[in-house]
Parts: structure tokens; sequence; C-alpha cells
């Protein structure tokens, strides 16, 4: 018997995420997941009109071929993977896995070069600035237990989060955006926290489905050189397969000039040396997702988590974009609801959003209770 609620999120992805149009060529990567799903995709694009190319992956398999990685092998997959991707006009990578860290003894200088020589010029240079594209992790005992549940009532918070009404999200948080487009100065106030930065001139972008999948945040930039402060982050976050916590970020000038973790200051500085701007913030966002209200170590979950922002060393969006440039795109979160110690975000030394709720009248549809009906 097939389960509803893959016919559900399939449609969802084909329809609202990467609206596939008749003749639109759509590739589907798939990372360990039920086979079942990945067919419900297919029969959607075909419904849809799309043209389907899917190719399935195992991380076992991956982790084997990053830890022989060598500069001659990747340069020529990127030839062909960017080859592929210049021909689709959608993508959508679903990423299950049952070891979230499976790739943790993987070398730094074998996955930097992974992300260096085909990631970023195949995902970063084609697929997000050239396609419909979207991203969603799948369910598994590993992510029921990063969460602390049962595999069962994992499930059910999973597709409960990603399927949400995201055409009522989409309508909620265009307040926010006319807000954000009209702010100039931006502070944020917390424990071990009080950073400023200037995003005037800045687009904010919604997203609500169209790319991640769960989704639920608006994200800027700050101006390059704008950010001053300390940040303390409240949430661990997975890179590469290594888990970190309790970073704390000193800023000067927008750079980030003293950087320390509770457990691998080392490693953590190691990446933001991988390249010049990789000291320098390419996103603020702030997240409301109104069912994702813990960290799971699951940056795609995490960084929507109701009453969260983050504050993204790295990359910056093209939709957004301050002009910085890295290899790195590392969305760290910190959580301001009171049981995480609270905390408050000013625009134009205005309070927007206090422990973790928006202040305005405008912005009360972005809080948990306005979507509590469904």
């Amino acid at each position: 018997m097939k389960d509803p609620r893959y016919h559900q999120l399939a449609k969802l992805l084909i329809h609202h995420s990467t609206r596939i149009q008749p003749g639109e060529k759509i590739l589907v990567e798939a990372f360990e997941i039920p086979e079942e799903f990945t067919c419900e995709l297919i029969r959607q694009i075909i419904e849809a009109g799309g043209l389907p190319f899917v190719e399935t992956k195992q991380n076992l398999v991956m982790r084997e071929l990053q830890l022989g990685a060598t500069e001659e092998q990747l340069e020529v997959q990127v030839q062909y993977e960017s080859l592929r991707m210049n021909l689709m006009d959608a993508y959508i990578g679903i990423r299950g896995t049952s070891n979230i860290s499976e790739t943790s003894d993987v070398p730094f200088n074998k996955s930097e070069m992974v992300q260096r020589l085909l990631w970023h010029p195949v995902h970063g240079n084609i697929r997000v600035p050239k396609t419909k594209w979207a991203v969603l992790r799948w369910p598994s005992s590993s992510m029921a237990q990063q969460a602390s549940t049962s595999t069962e009532a994992f499930e059910d918070f999973y597709f409960r989060v990603c399927t949400l009404d995201y055409g009522l999200m989409q309508r909620a948080v265009q307040p926010l955006v006319e807000l954000m487009q009209h702010t100039d100065r931006v502070r944020l106030v917390g424990p071990g926290t009080d950073l400023s930065f200037n995003i005037a001139g800045m687009s904010a972008i919604p997203c609500c489905g169209q790319q991640n999948i769960p989704d639920g945040e608006c994200f800027t930039a700050p101006i390059k050189e704008s950010v001053e402060g300390r940040l303390q982050y409240n949430t661990p976050s997975l890179y590469l397969g290594k888990q970190y916590d309790g970073i704390s970020f000193e800023f000067k000038n927008g750079k980030i000039v003293n950087a320390t973790c509770a457990n691998i200051p080392e490693e953590l500085n190691r990446v933001l040396d991988s390249d010049d701007g990789a000291r320098y913030v390419g996103e603020f966002s702030l997240g409301f997702n109104p069912f994702i209200m813990k960290p799971m170590k699951d940056t795609l979950f995490d960084e929507k988590i109701a009453g969260s922002f983050h504050f993204t060393p790295g990359m910056a969006y093209a939709e957004a974009d301050n002009g910085n440039r890295s290899q790195v795109h590392w969305d760290l979160v910190n959580i301001q609801r009171p049981e995480y110690g609270g905390g408050q975000i000013y625009f134009d030394d205005k309070l927007i959003r206090n422990d973790g709720l928006f202040m305005l009248p405008e912005l009360n549809g972005l809080n948990p209770e306005a979507f509590q009906h469904i």
C-alpha cells in the first residue's frame, strides 16, 4: 500500500517548489531514499509534462570516493556533471542517510578539495543561479535519533512540517519583506551577543517552500564590512561531517577576527581560513517555521526554527548579494525563544522581535500561533 504522504510531498515538489512546465528537464538526485518515493516523483514530473532524469547515490560509496579523490579525477568529474546540470531546467536533491557522521573521518584537505573543485562549480555556479531547484532530507531512524524521538513520531513530524500551507506562509511574510527592504540598521542582542550591521539597499528574499523543504525564513545580507560586535550561537552545527558546539565570533569591519567553539576550535578556524571570503558574512536570515521548535543538527531544519536567526559565514546568494565570495556557506543558528536564553532584534532601533516572537501587528501572521489551526 502506497503512503499517501508520498503523493502529497511529491506533488508539492513538482508543482510548488520547482513549478515544472511541459518540456522542462529535471534532474533528481536520490541519496538512500525509498524507491517508491522516487517513482512517485517520476510520475508527478511526467504528469506535469516534464522530462525526468534520475541518479541514485549511496553515502558509503560517496565517502569512499572522497577518501580517494584526486584533483585529476575531480577535474574530469566536474566536466560531465557541469554538462549535465547545464542541460537541466530544474533539480531536486533528496538526501537520506542512516549515519549523519558518515563523512566525519574524511580528511579536511579531501573534503575541502571536493567542495572547491566539484560542489561549488556544479551547484554553486550552475544549479543555484541557473535552475529551479529544491533540496530536502529524507526521514530515517538516524534523524529520529537526532531529534530524540521515535522513528514513527519523527516521520509524522517530518511530513507535517514539509507539507504545511506554504501559500499561507507566503502571504504572511510579505510585510516582513517590505520592512527589511526599508531597514538600514540591524542590531541583535542576547546572551553573549551584541551585534550590529547595515542592510541598507539589500534585497529581502522570502523562502516559502520554493527551494528548501522544509522552509520558513526571510533572508538578506549585511553590507560586507558593516558587521561589528560579538555573536554567540546556541545551536550545534554539523559541517562536512563534524559537529561544532558553542561557536562564538567577534567581528571587526565585517570580518571574523576571533572565532572559538567549545569542542574543536582548530577545525573551526581551518574552515574559516578556507579562502578570503569565509571570514565575512554572506547571509542574515530570520527563521519562522511554526512546527520546528528545537534543533536536530540538520541545517535544513535548524535554520527554519521558530524564533531563530542564522548569520552565515561565506558565500552570498545572488538574490541578496553583498559581494562576498567563498566556497563556504555555513548557516549557523541562534534561537532567541526564552527557553534558549531569549534575545531581541532591532530594525533602526525599533524592537521587531522579542524572545522569538514578532512584536509588530503586521508580523503576527509569522508567529507560531497563526498556524496552530493547520
